[in-house]
């Protein structure tokens, strides 16, 4: 008896031998049709642009690149200044009054009733 994984229930399966020797994860096979553009896509439509597309803005990653790359002694995430420390100052007083909150409510929590 051949098996092969069901997606559906999570489980082995009986399967016929062809299927259980070409997983489909395992067949070769060229898609019919090329995937759509996720990055980069023009702002115009290639025949109304003319021969040079417009993009939605500059490319800016050299630019963060020679930032992110410099040894300053910056830790990477604070490397963009006071709007990257605002960012990490806020996700830190939360997290440690998310940390108090939760101790103070399994206090409580554990005191018993007074009836």
């Amino acid at each position: 008896m051949y098996y092969k994984f069901s997606g559906f229930t999570q489980k082995l399966a009986g399967s016929a031998p062809a299927v259980a020797y070409n997983p489909q994860g395992l067949r070769s096979g060229v898609p019919a049709e090329a995937p759509a553009m996720v990055f980069a896509t023009p702002t115009k439509v290639v025949s109304e642009a003319g021969a040079a597309a417009e993009y939605m803005g500059a490319n800016r990653v050299p630019d963060f690149q020679r930032l992110f790359q410099t040894s300053d002694g910056i830790p990477v995430h604070l490397k963009r200044g006071v709007p990257d420390r605002l960012l990490y100052r806020t996700t830190m007083a939360l997290t440690v009054g998310g940390a108090l909150y939760c101790l103070v409510a399994l206090y409580f929590a554990a005191q018993p009733s007074n009836k």
